[in-house]
């Protein structure tokens, strides 16, 4: 083993992993804001272990002077997504993007392992400016559903459990599992739209409560007590009876007692 600072090496790895995790966290808000939907539900990233980087070289005899071209995960990238449909809109976004560079990619969807393992793979190529200049690192891009990841996370630990060999009975039984899954989210996709009507209609109700209850608290600061306290009565009664449509209307005539606080209050 050489005697290369492995803190140094690792750094560029780090940096670009936050760096990608901001960027694609950006991308699923602003996804959100134009679209009101979202096809990435969550971000994670790693930087692999040095135990992990060195037995990975040892399996596929990468040398040690090869490391930053031999191993390509080292700077790793989840993306997790509600639907299968989601996967594909994701990665067609990464292609397009002008700040990293595709390498290639691997539709572990359609073309899933033998061992059930499902997944989207795109390798890119990331530039992060570091202290001494200008570097360019691989990272690995993993998109998949929770269905998958639930069941990738699981095979992991058993390979790392069975050192790479699992029993065969087990291997069949992992298969199935992995079936399952995909059968799980082939029944999620075909009730996709109902799904995401009940996830609207649940923010927005959410969003128009603490609205509401925020407005209310305002007007208590303009020493608007008894409005604040009918408001508040005509709010308990809507919640109970989860009248969305009757908080949207009290919202609107709270939004007309504020109008009105705060221009009586102006100097």
């Amino acid at each position: 083993m050489d005697g290369r600072d492995w803190n140094l090496f690792l750094q560029p790895y780090e940096q670009a992993v936050e760096e990608l995790k901001v960027k694609f966290k950006t991308m699923r808000a602003e996804l959100k804001a134009r679209e009101s939907y979202a096809p990435i539900e969550f971000v994670t990233g790693r930087v692999k272990k040095i135990s992990s980087i060195l037995e990975k070289a040892r399996r596929l005899n990468v040398p040690m002077d090869a490391l930053e071209t031999g191993i390509e995960d080292i700077a790793g990238i989840r993306i997790m997504c509600q639907f299968v449909d989601d996967i594909l809109r994701v990665a067609g976004l990464i292609r397009n993007r002008k700040d990293l560079t595709l390498i290639y990619e691997k539709d572990y969807i359609t073309n899933y392992k033998e061992s059930g393992y499902r997944s989207y793979h795109m390798i890119v190529e990331y530039p992060v400016q570091t202290a001494v200049g200008h570097k360019k690192v691989l990272a690995e891009v993993q998109i998949r559903t929770l269905a998958m990841n639930f069941w990738a996370t699981i095979e992991h630990s058993l390979n790392y459990k069975y050192k790479e060999s699992i029993p065969e009975d087990v291997k069949g039984r992992l298969k199935k599992a992995a079936e399952a899954a995909f059968q799980l989210d082939t029944e999620m996709s075909s009730i996709r739209k109902e799904i995401l009507d009940a996830q609207t209609g649940f923010e927005e109700r959410s969003n128009i409560v603490s609205k509401v209850l925020s407005d209310i608290q305002d007007l208590y600061f303009y020493r608007r007590v008894r409005e604040a306290a009918q408001y508040q009565l005509r709010f308990n009664e809507l919640w109970e009876h989860e009248d969305t449509f009757g908080l949207n209307q009290l919202s609107g005539e709270i939004q007309q007692s504020l109008y009105r606080a705060r221009k009586n209050n102006q100097p």
